[in-house]
């Protein structure tokens, strides 16, 4: 892994129902403890049907609320579903949230996959990588502060650099040398659908085809999200993430992309789940096969939703204890 990897934490703003706005608040507040715990990176997954995954539809306004209320972690989306989008919109907002964060911002994209969110918003979803493909060249230009869709228009405020700033998320081999061929940092999922090897076996070839196919004159990012839930010993994390991660499971295997029925065990493997103590996911950790190549290791709780103070919790112990002992250095001034 590389020397000073960053530390960043996705969180897909999914609560249990009762009270959707407090799914928010909670959130919120977990980008302020990761502020304050020298997190690199902090993320947001968009979805417009909680059936996708997460309850957050629209990750700009979320973020620039979150960097009024942080002071140096970087703000992005893991990603926005880019066919969705109007990419002109977006740079816009995009660069209003940069401007407002001093320069803050990350930008990971991705074509999504659900058939309800392209119904709703009219687009086909069996041309989804080819929209991803031509948004993202406008998304590009936009933020190069070139002209798009009118001769004379350019988004304002004016965009920074944000050459080394946007990323893909990919779902296959090909996939990862196309977004290396556009230039983009790489993101990989928690876990690989339609498998039954463990992800990181699946993936590494993924990685590698990336890395082989890469161009471009500076350093290539690999952010690497992945299922990490610490605590005081595994009875105690399982008690947390247990269930839901059995539930989201069983509604993978509804949909295909996992097998029908799994019980809990099998559940946590298919999620590529660390848990546990610190030092059981430390030395799990060291053993997977993608974080060797990876720049960004991004921690996240879902599909489970564990109460707030277990997720503080988890966050305080990734941040002092499992992401240190893989070489990971808070920033100066960080709580530790």
């Amino acid at each position: 892994m590389s020397p000073r990897f960053r530390l960043g934490f996705l969180s897909h703003v999914q609560g249990r129902g009762e009270d959707p706005k407090q799914a928010y608040r909670d959130a919120q507040e977990l980008f302020v403890v990761a502020d304050e715990l020298g997190f690199d990176v902090g993320w947001v997954a968009q979805h417009h049907v909680p059936l996708a995954g997460g309850g957050l539809p629209s990750p700009w306004p979320f973020l620039t609320h979150a960097a009024a209320r942080t002071r140096r972690i970087r703000l992005g989306t893991a990603i926005t579903v880019l066919p969705l989008e109007d990419p002109v919109r977006l740079a816009e907002d995009i660069s209003v949230v940069d401007a407002l964060s001093g320069g803050r911002v990350e930008v990971g994209v991705g074509s999504g996959g659900s058939d309800v969110e392209y119904a709703a918003f009219g687009r086909d979803v069996a041309r989804r990588r080819e929209l991803t493909t031509e948004g993202l060249a406008v998304l590009r230009a936009a933020l190069s502060n070139q002209e798009v869709g009118a001769a004379g228009f350019t988004i304002q405020p004016p965009a920074d650099d944000f050459t080394d700033r946007i990323w893909q998320g990919v779902f296959s081999g090909t996939g990862a040398a196309h977004a290396a061929a556009a230039g983009s940092n790489l993101l990989l999922n928690r876990a690989a659908y339609g498998y039954d090897e463990p992800t990181d076996e699946v993936q590494r070839p993924w990685a590698d085809a990336y890395l082989a196919a890469w161009r471009e004159p500076r350093t290539p990012r690999i952010g690497l999200s992945r299922f990490v839930f610490p605590a005081k010993d595994r009875r105690t994390a399982l008690a947390q993430i247990g269930d839901d991660v059995h539930r989201a499971a069983l509604r993978f295997g509804e949909r295909g992309g996992f097998p029908a029925g799994l019980g809990v065990d099998e559940a946590l493997r298919r999620f590529h789940s660390f848990y546990g103590h610190p030092d059981e996911i430390v030395s799990a950790l060291r053993a997977e096969r993608v974080l060797p190549v990876a720049t960004d290791l991004i921690t996240q709780f879902n599909p489970a939703i564990p109460d707030q103070d277990a997720a503080v919790r988890a966050l305080e112990l990734i941040a002092t204890e499992v992401a240190p002992a893989l070489g990971w250095k808070p920033r100066e001034g960080a709580v530790t």
